[in-house]
């Protein structure tokens, strides 16, 4: 019998610091990575990269790829952690259906915060100006999504102790 596997999916608008919070949940856990941006198509990074943000047909594919990804972890007994802004809950649902392991994390910080890391991020296709349409169009976990909601404001090392405590009681950390 497979021992259960947690994936948590690291989620939130462009500069939350859905990669950083991420990659210090994996130095901790020592559980398997992906970067979700790593899975767009490449029209996808072109389109955002030229400042146009991607439509519901442009993110089915890349939604498919990350959930294709947590499946493949599932079979092979691993835990997991992937980011994704997965700001709406269609695209939440696309990747929880049939993958019992997956857990969101929530990353949320005030807009101010955001600007101010997305003005300093440097070597990104996401250019800041597309930040507007990711905070228009996420939608909050809701009730009975598995998962929680975490403040990604200020050290990254207190985030993920944060993240840790909040997924703990609900199992979400094997």
């Amino acid at each position: 019998m497979k021992a259960k596997t947690t994936t948590l999916v690291v989620m939130g608008v462009s500069g939350v610091g859905k990669s950083t919070v991420a990659e210090e949940l994996v130095r901790r856990t020592g559980w398997v990575f992906a970067e979700g941006d790593d899975l767009h198509p490449e029209e996808n990074r072109r389109k955002m990269a030229a400042g146009h943000p991607l439509t519901d047909d442009d993110r089915w594919p890349w939604l498919r790829r990350v959930a294709g990804w947590i499946g493949e972890q599932e079979a092979a007994g691993r835990s997991a952690v992937v980011t994704c802004s997965a700001l709406r809950r269609k695209y939440r649902d696309v990747l929880v259906e049939g993958h019992p392991s997956v857990r969101f994390v929530h990353l949320q910080a005030s807009p101010d915060a955001l600007a101010s890391r997305l003005a300093t991020r440097r070597g990104h296709y996401m250019p800041a100006s597309l930040l507007q349409s990711q905070l228009d169009t996420l939608e909050p976990l809701e009730p009975g999504e598995p998962g929680r909601t975490v403040s990604g404001e200020g050290d990254p090392g207190a985030v993920v102790d944060r993240v840790l405590a909040e997924l703990a009681p609900t199992g979400g950390v094997a």
